[in-house]
């Protein structure tokens, strides 16, 4: 027995002493968890609020003005662009621009004095949270602000407010649509995401272990004996990776259109053509982590963060309007946020590339950049 506890306690000492040693996976292993913990508890939030909104106000009265005035001091709505038209609204919706569209009809203030004022709440039914936040907030505001006119007519003409209220509706009432995802199928809204945090953990993660395991191994250098220059070797892994991760696009979305019922709306060209500027600044992503990587386990450990942080930050699962400013900004360094956008608006709006322009500028950015970064500190090591 003491000899069992004697060698126990020996390789204990050595797994510790081992652990200690690699300060750099100890860092990772006790910061990780605490960094997860207060971004997520800051970040993640089911309540949606300060919805952008864009508001169409054909009356421009100062009863529309004060309906508008209701609306953005509620919090829920924020007030971003005014526009002319249900058509600019619907495009401003397409563009992800608005959550929220606000048609006020023409004489607002005439129609709420014979009762029979009707504004048009039109929703972005690609997001389920944004949805049910604006669907329950434009009806509880408009209901407040109806209830309110009708206390002040009451009064100006001195009758009982119980009595008047129980022989007249109210004076404005409310006409909601939920564009793209009518009847409000969660699937719809987390299938587009799910294949992006797919393609970005296969991408990130593959090619950051495939490259420090062949230094572990010392098959690198063996490749380097070879006449082969450093970037046909980079070259080499990345390419096989870049052709799984876009067959791995087509399965999912297979999948997802045939298996999980999403309807798939838009381009499957274009889809697929951003799919692989996504899967490319996905690699470069990697290729940057394996430079820093000593370790298969760092390597792993290191991936590990932006497939966690993109999954409750980059909009897969959460909205990204209900986090704060600063968890928003953070969110924007990893490329699984702008696809999930370029994903939701393909499958479930269905819009082209006048409508992604932004996102797929910034991707192609974001390629880039991690490329020349992952170059100039990868290819001088196996110089």
């Amino acid at each position: 027995m003491r000899n069992a506890l004697r060698r126990l306690f020996a390789l204990v000492e050595k797994e510790v002493t081992q652990m200690l040693r690699d300060r750099r996976s100890l860092v990772l292993l006790l910061s990780l968890p605490l960094v997860q913990l207060f971004l997520f508890a800051y970040a993640v939030s089911m309540t949606v609020d300060h919805l952008p909104t864009a508001i169409v106000d054909q009356s421009d009265d100062q009863s529309s003005r004060a309906f508008i005035q209701s609306l953005t001091s509620s919090q829920v709505f924020d007030w971003t662009i005014r526009l002319q038209s249900e058509e600019q609204v619907l495009q401003a919706l397409d563009r992800g621009q608005a959550k929220v569209g606000v048609i006020i009809p023409p004489d607002f203030a005439a129609r709420t004095q014979r009762g029979s004022a009707n504004v048009m709440i039109l929703l972005d039914g690609s997001d389920s949270f944004s949805v049910r936040t604006g669907y329950a907030g434009a009806a509880q505001i408009a209901q407040r602000y109806a209830a309110d006119l009708t206390a002040i007519t009451v009064a100006r003409r001195g009758g009982g407010l119980s009595a008047s209220v129980g022989s007249s509706a109210l004076p404005i009432t409310t006409q909601t649509r939920m564009l793209y995802n009518p009847d409000q199928i969660d699937k719809w809204f987390i299938v587009p995401g799910l294949i992006g945090l797919i393609l970005q953990t296969l991408a990130v993660q593959q090619v950051a272990l495939m490259i420090v395991r062949d230094r572990e191994t010392g098959a690198i250098e063996q490749i380097l004996a070879t006449p082969a220059r450093p970037a046909e070797i980079v070259l080499s892994k990345l390419i096989p990776l870049l052709v799984l991760c876009v067959l791995t696009t087509l399965v999912a979305l297979a999948v997802g259109v045939f298996w999980f019922r999403v309807p798939f709306r838009g381009s499957l060209l274009i889809y697929l053509l951003l799919s692989t500027l996504f899967i490319v600044a996905s690699l470069g992503l990697g290729l940057l982590l394996s430079a820093r990587a000593k370790t298969q386990w760092q390597a792993y450990q290191m991936s590990a963060m932006p497939m966690s942080l993109g999954t409750f930050m980059g909009g897969v699962l959460y909205p990204r309007e209900a986090m704060p400013i600063g968890a928003q900004i953070l969110s924007d360094i990893f490329p699984l946020t702008y696809f999930v956008r370029i994903s939701r608006g393909i499958i479930t709006k269905g819009v082209g590339m006048e409508f992604l322009a932004g996102d797929t500028i910034a991707l192609l950015i974001y390629a880039v950049i991690t490329i020349l970064l992952a170059s100039r500190t990868f290819l001088p090591r196996l110089d």
